[in-house]
């Protein structure tokens, strides 16, 4: 099966459920993306900072070799790093990106966090991350009416068909939804019983944006990366609300999780390598849960983030 879409305010369709190439070693994405288009997935959520955009394309390649599916039946996403933010640096990030994924256009590109690091060459250390060629971390001066103009001129030059922002506030969106000639599609967020974030989600989805969750299991996508928040809280596999809606409709937990978020028009793109749990991630919208259900799920919230840069020991308190 594929799954349903969602029309963006650009005029195109985005699925619901996609895979996130977040944390997809490098020596199993090809293949698991091959996977994915084989059991039906059509949306591909990547980045530059994940380190496996080459491989990724491999596997589009592959699938789109072995008529699997065609380009214009896929729909890649990926994001401006946050030392790519200066105007005229965000034109060759993004040929470079679509050179290494082996594709003439992104479906959607967003800008990865609402912030500027002082621009390191690729040449000199890519992938990319908050940290500089020495080791440190050093703000950029791009403020980010300067970085939209330059992702709007993408869409210009055909290179992305939309464009968005993940990890912004409320307060961020307004400003940009004030200068926008080509307004944000979608807003990616973490997004969990546990962070509903709602005022937030509420918001992008009366001025016509798109929210797209990550992280939907909440601490489960943060546990190998060692972090003392997500090792100290209960894992949402396990909570007895979770688990009493999943035994009710004969699903998982993760079904129940992502369909709480599906049945409220935000997309998830959750991951996995095991063929049984790829497929059932993919088959979230055939059932519907009731209004106490979503609200006793919905109730679960702690204001709790994990995708924090501070957590890392970053001094960027942009949460």
């Amino acid at each position: 099966m594929t799954a349903p879409t969602v029309k963006l305010c650009s005029g195109y369709d985005m699925p619901l459920v996609g895979f996130g190439l977040w944390k997809v070693n490098n020596d199993t994405c090809a293949d698991q993306v091959y996977e994915a288009i084989k059991a039906g997935y059509r949306l591909f959520d990547g980045a530059c900072d994940y380190g496996n955009e080459v491989e990724a394309g491999q596997g589009v390649a592959r699938a789109i070799k072995d008529g699997l599916v065609k380009r214009e039946e896929l729909f890649i996403v990926s994001k401006l790093w946050n030392s790519f933010h200066d105007g005229d640096r965000v034109e060759p990030i993004c040929r470079k990106q679509l050179a290494d994924w082996g594709v003439d256009y992104f479906d959607l590109y967003i800008v990865h966090f609402p912030i500027s690091l002082k621009y390191v060459d690729p040449s000199v250390r890519y992938p990319p991350s908050w940290e500089n060629e020495a080791g440190k971390l050093e703000l950029g001066k791009a403020p980010i009416h300067e970085t939209w103009t330059a992702m709007e001129s993408l869409v210009d030059l055909k290179l992305a068909r939309s464009i968005g922002v993940s990890n912004f506030s409320s307060q961020l969106l307004m400003d940009l939804l004030r200068y926008a000639r080509v307004r944000p599609s979608t807003l990616q967020i973490e997004h969990h019983p546990y962070l509903t974030q709602t005022r937030l989600v509420d918001f992008a989805q009366r001025e016509g944006l798109a929210v797209t969750a990550y992280s939907s299991f909440g601490p489960l996508s943060f546990m190998e990366l060692n972090l003392k928040e997500a090792q100290d809280t209960p894992p949402l596999f396990e909570h007895d609300v979770i688990k009493g809606v999943a035994q009710k409709y004969g699903r998982t937990p993760a079904q129940v999780l992502l369909r709480w978020a599906t049945q409220r028009k935000v997309a998830v793109i959750p991951k996995s390598n095991n063929p049984t749990r790829l497929a059932q991630n993919l088959k979230v919208t055939d059932f519907e849960l009731e209004g106490s259900e979503l609200e006793a799920i919905s109730a679960l919230d702690k204001g709790l983030r994990f995708n924090d840069p501070i957590a890392y020991g970053l001094p960027i308190p942009i949460f």
